[in-house]
């Protein structure tokens, strides 16, 4: 089984707060590493509820009876959001639990992130609860010959440990249309399935570039307010990363759109219906999907309240990631695939202009490079690696 570093701060945050919410998007693990808490963490083993399941949702038909008769256990609910109004009961359940005495480790809800869940839990639970996200997995979660891997298959655990590329490929498959036909129809949003599998497809044949709202809604005939709907709707079930322009007063004109990322380098390949690294190689997006991977990669290390954004001129002056971290540190990335560390003109610019602490290109190289300019070269799981070590 797939260790999940998240794991150790899901235990910290239970022994912390009331109550913690683990969102992400299905397949990724979430189950599995609420149960592994089930297996190892507890003097007195927790209740798990899956309210897909109707013999488990029947039981919170009295919710009140139920969890009063477990007050002192930790109760695991699965796919809360398919019970937006459970949150208002688990608030007084919560109140009732510190004034006997029980301040912490009440509930661990599992969840898509949907708007209505993060709505719905923020209001009632304020100052009660904490949000952890579990994302796919990352470079530090698998081993150094899985990299390659992680890369074309994405980090959806079923995806990446495959038998062969072709069942990798049909999960995704699977995936995608799940998505669309079944669970985003269940929280809510009435789009149509190929409607919304079309604009999915744009944004991966547009990995990384500048959001155009105007383009992409003349290629599916409707405005930009719908636009703005459906790309808040996969930023919001954490499928899509919106990734915003650096602010600073520097005296140029700067790129004020965002960039939009398909946070899975799997679903992308998926999406542009490829299966292989030499189908990946062989496609124009081959350099915008190693970004992304890059991207999304760093932004899963990273510390907690880590702020993420790029940079970016009118004159061309560009870095692919900025990392505004905590203890007013700010590191500056700039991604490239080849095996040999080039500095662009463009980034040794840019860093003039925003003057970070560090300035860095991730490579496809192993060897960390001292480059001009106090930019140092080095492989992602380094960096990786050092991002949760500044932790």
């Amino acid at each position: 089984m797939l260790s999940r570093r998240l794991s150790t701060l899901v235990n910290r945050r239970l022994q912390e707060f009331p109550a913690v919410a683990l969102l992400g998007p299905r397949q990724v693990g979430k189950t599995t590493l609420a149960r592994m808490l089930q297996q190892n963490a507890f003097e007195t083993s927790p209740d798990y509820l899956d309210l897909e399941n109707p013999v488990d949702a029947s039981k919170l038909e009295d919710v009140l009876g139920y969890l009063s008769s477990r007050s002192d256990k930790l109760v695991i609910i699965d796919e809360v959001q398919r019970s937006p109004d459970l949150f208002n009961v688990l608030r007084g359940v919560i109140d009732e639990r510190i004034l006997s005495g029980k301040p912490t480790g009440h509930f661990l809800l599992l969840g898509s992130a949907s708007i209505d869940l993060l709505h719905q839990s923020s209001e009632s639970l304020a100052g009660r609860i904490a949000y952890l996200e579990l994302a796919p997995l990352d470079s530090l979660e698998v081993n150094a010959d899985q990299q390659t891997d992680l890369w074309i298959r994405g980090g959806f655990p079923r995806s990446l440990l495959a038998a062969s590329e072709d069942s990798s490929a049909a999960w995704r498959e699977n995936f995608i249309t799940t998505y669309l036909e079944r669970d985003i129809p269940q929280l809510g949003p009435r789009i149509p399935a190929e409607t919304l599998r079309r604009f999915w497809t744009m944004l991966a044949h547009r990995q990384g570039a500048l959001l155009n709202a105007a383009e992409l809604a003349r290629s599916l005939a409707v405005d930009g307010k719908t636009i703005t709907r459906y790309l808040d709707l996969l930023v919001d079930l954490l499928l899509v990363r919106r990734l915003t322009p650096f602010h600073a007063n520097v005296g140029k004109r700067l790129v004020k759109s965002p960039k939009t990322y398909i946070r899975d380098s799997g679903l992308v390949h998926t999406l542009l219906r490829l299966e292989t690294l030499d189908d990946v190689l062989g496609h124009p997006i081959a350099g915008a999907s190693w970004e992304g991977f890059v991207i999304e990669s760093l932004c899963r290390t990273a510390p907690p309240r880590t702020r993420f954004s790029f940079y970016r001129t009118a004159a061309g002056a560009e870095i692919d990631l900025i990392l505004e971290l905590p203890g007013d540190r700010t590191w500056a990335v700039e991604v490239k695939r080849g095996a040999e560390p080039s500095v662009s003109r463009g980034f040794h610019t840019a860093i003039g202009d925003i003057k970070p602490d560090r300035a860095l290109i991730i490579y496809a190289g192993k060897e960390r490079v001292a480059k001009p300019g106090g930019i140092d070269a080095l492989g992602l799981s380094d960096l990786s690696a050092e991002l949760v070590a500044s932790a």
